[in-house]
Order: structure tokens, then sequence, then C-alpha cells
């Protein structure tokens, strides 16, 4: 059986979805011609050419999806979300290019309160959403800071990282060290010169993997970030969703004279990703540096956006928050993971997050896996795409360690959906298998 890490869908030119043959191109683009879309946006455009509907429509299954449900969790004691946000003639004016003051004064609070730091509002820079706050770290960066990255890790990183040309290597992510690289490797100096500085990227807990950093191996990790020459950023955007809710400024000893970076956001758990709200907690002296890039380079963000997370921090709200999706993703976790053993996948997940990192049987890959899904309105995020040794122009002769692994979201489903969402995979995976053993995929 001849197998495309990738398939031919991936080549595209960038610029041929929704232009009029009409009106194409004949001149060459002054843009650069490596800015495919993200991995999990492929998987979209594919999945709507082979089912006909865009994921997410009724009658779908987003698997693929890295969203949360966009509804209170009444099963578990969730808070209502705002309906609305009071828009005055002062909120028409232009923003803050650090954030405005309520939002920034409100995720302060929310940090000091929950984990025992003593953060100011000054540490807190506000961005449209958790990504362009990594995007605006990494685009700053002195050129002699390399980049440590897990090998799996979410599929923006590698387009981050190439669109800005950052120097960057790779920590093995395996089964042997059970998809959980330890603390040191991301610090390992061997073979590098004096001059370089370190600064490993890491979702926490993991993207896709679900593997968490808590307790003491989180404190440990945090002490290699303060040390000289060494710094971190840490992506929390699932920060809820672990028991008990876990975030390193609880361990950091002196933010304002560190390289550490924390990244946050209302999208995953506050629950709204649409409102595009994100922020970054880091030294008073990195967070001037961020607002002097938004200065000139994004404007601020939205009056309106932040004042609904504003609404989102009060209090009593993220205490019910926290304490609801903690309880409902676990739940979610389980029975999922319970239900994927039976079915004959092996289940690599830690946990935290809100997805499962699954390994096929042998002789199974996930591109075919995903290309027969689509046929039944349902995708998975392929593995490849979380590989963060891949060329970035997802060359079909490169190998990916994680052929036969892809990760399926439980963010976005409800309750009600499981027993199909389990028929559905059970029964595609099955076909497959007898068709391998037959010979005839």
């Amino acid at each position: 059986m001849s197998l495309r890490l990738f398939p031919r869908r991936w080549a595209r030119a960038p610029f041929s979805r929704g232009v009029s043959t009409q009106h194409r191109l004949v001149r060459a683009s002054f843009l650069s011609d490596d800015v495919p879309p993200m991995g999990i946006y492929e998987t979209l455009y594919a999945f709507k050419d082979s089912f006909g509907k865009f994921m997410g429509e009724q009658g779908t299954h987003p698997w693929s999806q890295g969203f949360p449900l966009t509804t209170p969790l009444d099963k578990f004691g969730g808070p209502e979300l705002p309906s609305s946000v009071e828009v005055t003639p002062d909120d028409r004016f232009y923003p803050k290019a650090w954030g405005h003051p309520l939002l920034r004064e409100a995720v302060a609070n929310y940090y000091n309160e929950h984990y025992n730091c003593n953060i100011a509002p000054e540490n807190v820079m506000i961005f449209a959403g958790g990504r362009p706050g990594i995007f605006s770290v990494l685009g700053f960066l002195k050129k002699h800071v390399q980049v440590r990255i897990s090998n799996a890790e979410w599929p923006a990183y590698l387009d981050i990282m190439t669109s800005l040309n950052t120097e960057w290597s790779v920590v093995p992510c395996t089964k042997e060290n059970g998809f959980h690289p330890p603390n040191s490797a991301y610090f390992d100096r061997t073979h590098l010169n004096a001059k370089t500085h370190l600064l490993p990227i890491i979702s926490n807990p993991g993207n896709p993997t679900g593997h968490t950093r808590c307790g003491a191996e989180l404190e440990e990790l945090v002490q290699m970030a303060e040390e000289e020459k060494n710094g971190i950023l840490l992506d929390e955007a699932y920060e809820m969703f672990h028991s008990p809710a876990v975030s390193a400024i609880q361990y950091v000893k002196d933010l304002d004279n560190s390289n550490v970076f924390l990244a946050g956001a209302c999208t995953k758990g506050l629950q709204c990703p649409g409102i595009r709200i994100g922020w970054m907690i880091a030294s008073k002296r990195n967070i001037e540096t961020l607002a002097n890039f938004s200065s000139f380079g994004m404007g601020g963000v939205s009056h309106p956006s932040q004042l609904y997370a504003v609404k989102l921090f009060e209090p009593t709200r993220t205490r019910m928050a926290r304490q609801a999706v903690e309880k409902h993703y676990n739940w979610q976790r389980e029975r999922y993971g319970e239900a994927f053993q039976k079915m004959g996948l092996k289940v690599h997940t830690g946990n935290g997050g809100f997805y499962h990192w699954l390994e096929l049987p042998e002789g199974l890959n996930c591109v075919e896996l995903n290309r027969r899904l689509f046929k039944r309105g349902a995708a998975i995020l392929e593995g490849p795409g979380c590989d963060m040794a891949r060329p970035h122009a997802k060359d079909s002769n490169y190998v990916s360690p994680y052929i036969n692994f892809f990760r399926f979201s439980f963010g976005p489903l409800l309750p009600e959906s499981f027993d199909s969402d389990i028929q559905i995979m059970s029964e595609v995976l099955a076909e497959y298998t007898r068709d391998v053993a037959a010979g005839v995929a």
C-alpha cells in the first residue's frame, strides 16, 4: 500500500480557494508563497469538499475542532453566559494599546485569588485572542534566543515559527517518554554555544496530548525557566481543564526579573472563543515592549469584547466556571477514553485538556481514517498536523512518526451526542480494519 503523509488537497495554491477563474492572479504575488492554512483549517476545507457541509453545521460531528461548549454546563452547575454588553460613547474611542484598565485589573485579580500570587495589572497585556499574543512574543525575540518545543504540539506553533523565521529545535515526544518530555530536555545545553538563550514553548495542559505539568514538576520547570539564559512561554489556554486548575504563575518567584510568558484566553475555560480576547502575563518591561508593538501594529483590542470579558471575570462567576469546567470535562474525558479502549484504540492521553491522543491499530493510518470519517459527517485532526518537525510545505515524501495517531476533540460535544459519536467511530474503524485485513484498503 502506498502511503502519503499529506493528501494532495494540501498542495493547493494558497490563493486558489474562493477566487473566480475569471480573476485568477497572473502576476507573481508580492506575498510569501509559504502561507498555507493551519492544518485544522485544511481538515475543514477537505471535509466541506467531501461531505458538502461546513463542519459544525447540523448533522456533522466536530471531533477535529478545538473549541468548548458555548452554553452553560448545567449538569455541573456552570454559570450563565452574559447575553449582552453595554457600549457607551467612550467605548467607541480608540482602545488603549495594552488593554482596557478594567480587564487588566480583572485578569490580575483572578490569578491573585486562585493562584496565591501578587501580579499587577501592569503585568498583563490584552490581545485579540491567545495566538496574537504568542505571535507577538515570538515576533520580537532577539536573534540569540532559540525556541525548544515538543515534537507533538498545537499545529499553529509551526505556522507561527515558520512565518517569523524563528530558530527552534524539537524535543522528542514519543511513546517511550509517555508523550511527556522531561523538563530537563527543554533546557539541555549540549552542543549550544555560550551566547544562546533558551525559550521553551509548552502548552499546559498539552494540546494534543492532554499531558499536564503540575505540582512539583511544574515548580521545577518554572525554576529552570527563571535561571540565567532561560525563559519560557507557557500556553495555558486549557488551565481550567485539569483537577485542579493549573497555572505556572503560582511558582514564579520574580516575574519582573524573568522572561516567563504565560498566555491565557477567554476561549476555552470561559467558553467564549468568539469574543477573541486573550492576554499575556510577563514582566512589566516585556509588557511595555508588547504594548509599544500594539501602538503601531495592532491598535489595541475591541472595547466591547474587552467589556464582555470583564463580565466573564466576575469573581463569583469564575469560581462556578472553574468547578463546572473541571467536572464536566473530566467526565467526558473518562467516558470517551473508556469507549475508545474498548474499540481497540490505544489511549495515550494525559489528565488535562479536552482532547484524546489516540493510536490506531497496526496497518491503519489517520489520513485514510479521516477520509472514511468524512463520508459519515465526522473528522479528526490527523497526527502529522501536530508534528513540529515536519516540513512546513507538507512534503508528501516526509514520513511523520504520528501517521497512525490522531487527536479527537470532545470539547464542543454535547453530552447527548456520546452514543452516536461512539457508534460512528466504532463502525468506521471496524470497516477500515476489515478492509486492511482483506487487502482492499
